[in-house]
């Protein structure tokens, strides 16, 4: 399973598969960068989501497709 990343660079939210320096997608907002990001890894054979703050922190990861996910936790 791949892992992205989605971070805030340059006034823009970005979607980087791990190990890429050139992000695989570009967005204004936060909002609209977590769910394209969701739709891109579910038509792209999957993978985890790490959700970054603006200061470069993990806020939250997801899995997609959610069956895909190693633990079995709620959320």
């Amino acid at each position: 399973m791949k892992n992205y990343h989605l971070t805030k660079k340059d006034n823009q939210w970005k979607l980087t598969a791990e190990g890429n320096e050139r992000a695989s997608k570009v967005f204004e907002t936060k909002k609209e960068g977590v769910q394209q990001s969701a739709e891109y890894l579910k038509n792209n054979q999957g993978g985890s989501l790490k959700i970054h703050l603006e200061n470069g922190k993990i806020q939250e990861e997801r899995t997609y497709p959610k069956s895909s996910d190693p633990k079995e936790s709620k959320g």
